[in-house]
């Protein structure tokens, strides 16, 4: 029996009401003005970015260029966005992100329109230059800006919606490309880019000027370029970035030497788990720790590539699209929520940090792995970044993560 007054369940559907309230709360803490218009931003500027990732080679490859110089002139595009990201999280503590975000867009679409006119060597090594300068700007800005205005008790579920953005564009950028090359060609390719690009300068000139917060470092951290608190997780940035930046390089060309005539598919897998990841589990990085959610995140990016080593066919990439996407769903937004925790008030300074060793990773990866295909074969590549990530679970296990 239940008493005069009480309804049977009443108290499950207040516990309900009150979950969907918090919820609702959280939400609107997170999706502010200026969260969305630089979400669509990074959204826009992403898809341009993410149509270059497996043309680009195609494109180098039809000029008759080896994989040495492929290697180079991909990974050329890092080169300044290392040299400058720390600059810019430098000058990010004085100079509102909106400023460089509209500078980095207007930049990168230039720079697409440039493609049409510059051959390779040296003409092309000169554009990927600047428009690694425009991808810094916008980039490092964009990070910093989310990592400001993001609620502190939810801000490891902010980085992971930001990131959806870039997450979707990876899931449409690739098939896009590859759309267009094969029923186009090239020349309607890097318009569409620039085009895009100028979508994005666009949404970001509407974003408000945020007032600039004094930092409460010491004179001595605030006077660095480069956070030395963001150094140790950068590390794990770092290899990481240098397996990836290696496979969006040379996987497409692997692909196409096996008969798959269109690997975006594959990168639209990463990018759905991706999208899955973030959206279902964006909670999960607010409530376990750090360390419990990269551990098997570094795992995965051993499994991905060591399958790759026996794959010859579009299923088996699938699966280590699958893979690949899940860890990657989870590392990275966890591992710039731990940067940003160790950080203090520096986070200006860290994000230039982090993304600048990052891109150091990104710039090796295809240089180091074009010279090793010269001389032996993409299986012994896929191998390596295998190992590769082996190094990098093994430096997160015995050096970084905090012993209980």
């Amino acid at each position: 029996m239940t008493r005069a007054g009480t309804v049977p369940g009443g108290s499950a559907q207040c516990n309900d009401e009150v979950k969907t309230a918090t919820m609702t709360k959280t939400i609107r803490q997170i999706l502010t003005r200026d969260f969305l218009l630089g979400f669509f931003a990074q959204f826009i500027f992403a898809t341009a970015l993410n149509i270059l990732i497996p043309t680009l080679p195609v494109f180098l490859s039809r000029l008759e260029s080896k994989e040495t110089e492929i290697g180079v002139l991909i990974g050329a595009f890092s080169v300044s966005s290392l040299i400058l990201r720390p600059f810019v999280g430098r000058v990010l503590s004085r100079i509102p992100e909106r400023n460089f975000m509209i500078a980095g867009t207007l930049l990168f679409g230039l720079t697409c329109a440039a493609y049409l006119v510059a051959p390779p060597f040296w003409p092309f090594f000169i554009v990927r230059i600047l428009q690694g300068i425009g991808y810094a700007f916008f980039s490092t800005a964009s990070f910093t800006l989310i990592a400001n205005i993001s609620p502190e008790a939810h801000r490891g579920q902010s980085v992971s919606y930001f990131f959806l953005g870039y997450n979707i564009s990876l899931a449409l950028g690739p098939s896009i490309g590859m759309f267009i090359i094969n029923h186009y060609n090239f020349t309607v390719l890097f318009w569409v880019c620039s085009g895009l690009s100028l979508c994005a300068l666009l949404i970001t000139y509407k974003l408000g000027t945020r007032q600039i917060v004094p930092s409460t470092d010491s004179p001595v951290e605030d006077s660095l370029f480069l956070s030395w608190k963001a150094i140790p997780p950068s590390i794990n940035g770092f290899f990481f970035f240098l397996i990836w930046g290696a496979l969006i390089t040379f996987f497409p060309l692997y692909a196409i030497n096996q008969g798959v005539t269109n690997p975006g598919p594959v990168f639209s897998t990463i990018a759905l788990m991706l999208v899955l990841g973030r959206t279902l589990g964006s909670k999960i990085l607010d409530l376990y720790s750090r360390e419990s959610i990269l551990l098997p995140c570094l795992i995965a990016f051993i499994v991905s590539p060591a399958i790759l080593v026996f794959s010859r066919t579009l299923p088996l990439f699938i699966l280590v699209g699958v893979i690949w996407g899940i860890g990657h769903a989870f590392f990275y937004p966890s591992l710039i929520v731990y940067v940003i925790d160790r950080a203090g008030s520096s986070r200006s300074q860290a994000m230039g940090t982090f993304t600048a060793i990052s891109d150091l990773g990104l710039c090796l990866g295809p240089v180091l792995m074009g010279v090793m295909i010269h001389f032996t074969s993409y299986p012994v590549m896929f191998l390596c970044l295998a190992f590769i990530g082996v190094i990098n679970l093994g430096y997160f296990y015995f050096f970084l993560r905090e012993k209980k």
